[in-house]
């Protein structure tokens, strides 16, 4: 399922026929550096008595046995044996990123020479080895020969990261960045980039663990580096533009694109029922939705047809009071998906980034950040990624209470979910969830497309069902006239729910309303909604276009008021594992006109979440303000009283 339509097979044969070579530069080679600068030399070995860690255990004939005696000398399988000390044997972890390395750099050489042949570097690089290349194609030459550098680079740090994943410890280790990358040519480029590898190693690795975490952190930066340069580099269509699978591996080379494995995330959270969610109608309407949106994803296209069709929901905002079921509905939410990715066999990846990601270290919340989006958003999973008490975890702009490891984060999620570089697939879904939502960074709320009100139980049905629910089965105590959960029943309350807001409850947006429709009459036209857009931001100027796309979204989302049938999650034959276009098909025949009674109550529904969140903020900053000046009265007077 991870894999593209379109991906050659990159034979088995074309990578052997470089392991002999990558195995030469494990075992040393001579790197005078250009960029990068030397972390110090190891001293050799004075005598066989005396060492400097733990003697050198030569594995190969010829191989020299001491350890590197200058700063261009690299041997990095002394260099990785060196990591834990005194042990004389090599650790199974050892090993692996030994085997890890001398494969990514064979994958690495195989995908430059099929791309080399693709561009014409390969007959280039016969006419140059004749003395036969013309004079006019030395600088064509010269830009392919930099752009194998890149290939050859970027598919080195992928693969190694990507083969060494399943083995990351829970250690970290900040490697800096990358100087050594060095474009003169493929082989030229692994030279920088081994010798830069080498130095890091003996900079951090200090044991197995760290010596994983040093090599995987290389690989990222590798790729992170080489992926920037690329961005202006010539001559790189043929790379760029196509992919090629590693089936021993399950490995997919997808141009600049980093892989990583399409494992599940195991759960171990209380999955709820949607019957056991009271109240919340619309929030848990809404939820349901969208965990059968996720399913539609085609994994071969990359892209899901509600997505392309304009109802997908990216981001939402999940606000309420506390207790009011915010964390049940991630319950709920997340073990829906969790059952119908096991129905279908697909890698299912839920993550909750929390208030432990917020780091002491200068842009390591940041890092934190873009792990979990990374992880999130990876298209070979389907992938439900939560925010939990995002007031704290994000910091707003502005407000010196805010660390900078809370900028950090925010500064993160604004790019991730509405930056230049946003790609939506239909792949995953964000969930952001506060109690004090008027704290969030206004930019930062605006880029949740959705709002999902969690006001928990309203009706008195609504705490019968609720006291019912919670008291079990271990007691005798009589229902009385009542029907369980009838009030649940989701499409009689969602539509009463929606129908609520054909007018505003917030008192603010009420009078906008009132005086709109007195002055124009019923808003039945574009032009008459859109004169109620204007004065709703006239009223809060915070209401910008965002906040209008996200009510057009909402509107979409709205068109798409359907639930895809239980069966089809049931038996996947039916509707998941169908075409793209297929799917699409049988999704457009079940969508909704748009209604003027829909495009009112979004907007409703939208402004009254932005004037509640900045009424509540206003009341907040009043309250502060307030506190503020009575401190400094209360101190004046002591002050003076102790004057006198």
């Amino acid at each position: 399922m991870s894999q593209t339509s379109d991906a050659m097979e990159l034979r088995e044969e074309d990578i052997a026929k470089h392991v002999s070579f990558a195995q030469a530069l494990l075992e040393g080679f001579d790197h005078a550096p250009r960029i990068g600068k030397a972390v110090g030399d190891v001293v050799a070995e004075k005598s066989s008595g005396i060492g400097t860690r733990r003697r050198f255990r030569s594995t190969t004939p010829g191989l020299v046995t001491q350890r590197r005696v200058a700063s261009g000398a690299v041997s990095l399988i002394s260099r990785v044996e060196a990591a834990d000390g005194d042990d004389a044997l090599m650790s199974p972890l050892q090993a692996a990123v030994l085997h890890a390395v001398r494969r990514a750099i064979a994958i690495a050489l195989a995908v430059a020479e099929n791309v080399a042949e693709q561009s014409g570097l390969g007959d280039l690089k016969r006419a140059n080895l004749e003395g036969s290349l013309p004079a006019v194609r030395k600088s064509e030459f010269g830009e392919l020969l930099a752009a194998e550098a890149l290939v050859t680079l970027y598919v080195f740090g992928n693969a190694t990261a990507y083969l060494l994943s399943s083995h990351l410890p829970e250690v970290s280790v900040e490697v800096g960045d990358v100087d050594e990358v060095l474009t003169d040519n493929g082989q030229t480029a692994l030279h920088g980039a081994l010798w830069e590898l080498d130095q890091d190693i003996a900079a951090h690795a200090s044991d197995d663990a760290r010596l994983v975490a040093t090599v995987s952190a290389f690989a990222e930066m590798l790729m992170e580096k080489v992926a920037l340069r690329a961005q202006t580099a010539p001559r790189l269509e043929a790379f760029s533009n196509a992919s090629w699978r590693v089936e021993a591996d399950d490995f997919t080379v997808s141009g600049f694109t980093p892989a990583s494995k399409a494992k599940s995330t195991k759960l171990t959270m209380t999955f709820k029922k949607p019957n056991e969610v009271v109240g919340n109608h619309i929030a848990k309407y809404q939820a349901m939705k969208l965990a059968k949106m996720l399913m539609a994803y085609d994994f071969d296209r990359r892209l899901n047809p509600f997505a392309e069709l304009g109802g997908f929901i990216f981001t939402f905002m999940g606000d309420g009071a506390p207790g009011t079921g915010k964390t049940t509905l991630i319950q709920m939410m997340a073990g829906l998906i969790s059952e119908y990715c096991g129905n279908a066999g697909y890698p299912f990846r839920y993550q909750n980034l929390s208030t432990d990601n917020i780091d002491s270290y200068q842009g390591k919340s940041g890092q934190n950040a873009k792990a979990f989006i990374n992880n999130i958003i990876d298209p070979s999973v389907i992938g439900f990624g939560t925010i939990d008490d995002i007031d704290q975890l994000a910091g707003k702009r502005g407000d010196r209470q805010s660390s900078a490891g809370q900028l950090e984060i925010t500064a993160v999620l604004m790019e991730s979910f509405a930056g230049a570089n946003t790609v939506v697939r239909g792949n995953c879904t964000f969930g952001m969830f506060s109690n004090y939502p008027e704290n969030v960074d206004d930019a930062l709320r605006q880029r949740a497309g959705a709002r999902f009100l969690v006001d928990g139980p309203q009706t008195r049905e609504d705490y019968v069902d609720i006291l019912y629910l919670l008291m079990g089965k271990n007691h005798d105590i009589p229902l009385g006239d009542h029907q369980v959960f009838e009030a649940q029943a989701i499409k009689k309350a969602v539509a009463a729910s929606f129908e609520g807001h054909s007018k505003p409850y917030e008192e603010g947006l009420l009078r906008v309303y009132e005086a709109v429709r007195d002055e124009i009459g019923e808003l039945d036209t574009i032009n008459k909604l859109g004169t109620y857009l204007k004065a709703i931001q006239e009223a809060d100027p915070r209401f910008t276009g965002r906040a209008i796309k996200n009510i057009t979204d909402a509107v979409k989302v709205r068109a798409m008021d359907f639930e895809l049938p239980d069966e089809w999650m049931e038996q996947p034959d039916l509707f998941l594992f169908k075409g793209y276009d297929e799917k699409k098909a049988m999704i457009e025949d079940m969508r909704q006109p748009i209604t003027v009674e829909m495009v009112v109550q979004e907007i409703n529904r939208y402004a009254d979440s932005e004037f509640r969140y900045a009424d509540k903020s206003d009341e907040v900053a009043i309250e502060n303000a307030v506190r503020d000046m009575q401190r400094m009265e209360a101190a004046k007077k002591r002050y003076l009283g102790g004057e006198g």
